[in-house]
């Protein structure tokens, strides 16, 4: 049965990538129309949208999908639920196709939601405190963009349509919502925190996860509105981008769990993403996010088979001499990290080195300047840093870690090596067919190896300093614990939670049940109950005038 649907989502995967490439080169679009009510100038539409983006966006997501379930289909052989861990998949896959297709924020918010709420399901897959913990947080800080999707769709109604596609310009308030709902699902500072926390779900959701739904969701949205954006936006994203980025990077050389450093390398991809989308690069952007997902659903689905072969170990320190353990998995593993270090003429490269190019020779400040390329330094630092603990480094654990194959899962992650390997340099002809013209001098063409050099040597400095036998002062100490601890974000959000309950249960209580309770129903109800009460007196006061004249005609009538 899952094998059909893996065969199915595949299929379907080549379907939508012919023809978004026909409509690529046709340059053609395709749009239905569903007219559900109509109201004056209001008109509710469902609409669906077919463009080449959405078309290849969505062969990204069911290849990838596909590859899931047929890896999961051994990974998760064993669990008891594996019937219900598929209907989620499912479920996930659903709405972000949903997402996809829809130009409409009521049906952009059917797909949002329910990316949140299975979301939500899955990495609270796991039933344990720190799955619990980590899903509450996670369609916590999820909920805040739904929110902002809720105000965009009152606020639409003032133009009298949801669709935006139909919009020319738009009201800076409006384009202020969107882009914090953006950056909410796309997990950029200050909304970071969620995205490492999601490690808690099972690893085939984290390479869906990571690679090309979810996070991937807030880039898409920023893509489509990117033609409303002014200046002040654009470079507002820019900052928080870099800064994202910055933090990521600088985390991750810190930190020794695994899929922690391959979560918050996704991080900082996402921060490059959106710093393409800010120098008004949107094709660009969304050609690294499909180049992204390759190497990104590989590492997360190689770092499975290397935690479960090493008895459920997450620390790269006690991960070690994989080329003997197991040297197909070691292979992959590696090639899809110097994917994402970009090495040429892998298919990282291709997306990676041109948006690094274009940010040149774009007017940018030094701050910006200094940021982006030592987080691209940081990016091949943490890379260098984990190879060489899983290769290089003494053994820490037994030799008699047995490596364990299974054809589903291996031929999953040769699919995804072919294409980690060739699917960069094919786009780039599909998509960018005439040539780009950059002129950059000497020093600037060549200050990006340099930087790349000086990370790769600071990622094996940092393999053989161990920082636990320093004797660290107070404030070194505070450095440390303040870049691996990704600048305190996740102390921030858990700390001020009870905070944050009592002030939202201070502002109900006050608000709602005491001003606006009686301000509303309870003096609703006070009128009705006060023009009831003057009935009851008017028509006692009538009963007796009444009486009182009866008996006064009757009075007359006794003296006559």
């Amino acid at each position: 049965m899952f094998l059909i649907l893996s065969f199915y989502l595949f299929m379907l995967n080549s379907l939508s990538w012919i023809y978004g490439i026909m409509m690529l080169i046709n340059k053609n679009q395709f749009m239905m129309e569903w007219m559900m009510y109509s109201n004056n100038s209001m008109k509710m539409i469902y609409l669906i949208y077919f463009d080449w983006m959405s078309l290849i966006f969505i062969s990204t997501v069911t290849l990838i999908s596909s590859m899931v379930i047929l890896y999961s289909m051994n990974y998760m052989e064993n669990d008891l639920n594996i019937k219900r861990f598929m209907l989620l998949i499912i479920i996930f896959v659903s709405s972000m196709i949903l997402m996809i297709i829809s130009p409409n924020m009521l049906s952009i918010l059917l797909g949002w939601d329910g990316l949140g709420l299975s979301s939500y399901c899955l990495v609270a897959y796991y039933s344990s405190k720190k799955s619990f913990n980590s899903s509450m947080i996670t369609i916590l800080m999820n909920r805040f963009g739904d929110i902002m999707i809720l105000i965009l769709i009152s606020l639409f109604m003032m133009y009298g349509s949801w669709n935006f596609l139909q919009f020319k310009f738009i009201n800076n308030l409006f384009m202020f919502i969107i882009m914090l709902a953006g950056i909410t699902k796309s997990a950029q500072i200050p909304f970071s925190s969620w995205l490492p926390m999601a490690m808690a779900a099972p690893t085939p959701i984290s390479s869906l996860v990571h690679s090309s739904t979810l996070v991937t969701a807030g880039v898409y949205i920023l893509i489509r509105f990117n033609y409303l954006m002014n200046y002040n936006f654009l470079y507002f994203l820019m900052m928080l981008s870099c800064l994202t980025m910055f933090m990521s990077g600088s985390s991750a050389n810190m930190e020794y769990d695994l899929k922690k450093i391959i979560a918050l390398s996704t991080l900082s991809q996402l921060g490059l993403m959106i710093l393409t989308v800010s120098i008004n690069l949107p094709k660009l952007a969304f050609f690294h996010l499909i180049t992204h997902a390759m190497f990104k659903s590989l590492l997360f689905l190689c770092s499975g088979i290397i935690i479960h072969n090493y008895l459920n170990n997450q620390d790269i320190r006690l991960i070690s001499m994989m080329y003997m353990n197991m040297p197909f998995i070691n292979l992959t593993f590696n090639t899809a990290s110097l994917t994402l270090c970009g090495m040429p003429f892998l298919t990282g490269f291709y997306s990676k080195d041109l948006i690094i190019e274009m940010f040149i020779m774009n007017n940018n400040n030094f701050l910006m300047f200094f940021m982006m390329f030592t987080s691209m330094s940081l990016t091949m630092s943490y890379t260098f840093r984990m190879m060489f603990y899983l290769n290089l480094k003494s053994l820490k654990s037994s030799l008699n870690n047995h490596y364990m194959s299974w054809n589903l899962m291996n031929y999953s992650i040769i699919i995804l090596l072919m294409l980690s390997l060739f699917y960069g340099s094919i786009l780039n002809w599909i998509f960018f067919s005439s040539l780009n013209q950059i002129y950059l001098p000497n020093n600037l063409k060549t200050i990006i190896y340099k930087f790349l050099l000086v990370g790769l040597l600071s990622g094996l400095m940092l393999s053989m300093i161990k920082i636990k036998s320093i004797n660290l002062n107070k404030y070194l100490f505070f450095l440390y614990n303040f870049f691996s601890t990704m600048w305190y974000l996740p102390f921030l959000l858990k700390n001020n939670k009870n905070n944050l309950l009592n002030f939202n249960n201070n502002l109900l209580m006050f608000s709602d049940s005491k001003w606006l309770e009686f301000l509303t129903s309870q003096k609703i109800i006070m009128s009705i109950n006060s023009i009831y009460k003057f009935k009851y007196l008017y028509n006692l006061n009538f009963m007796f005038t009444l009486s009182f004249m009866i008996y006064l005609i009757i009075m007359l009538l006794k003296l006559y």
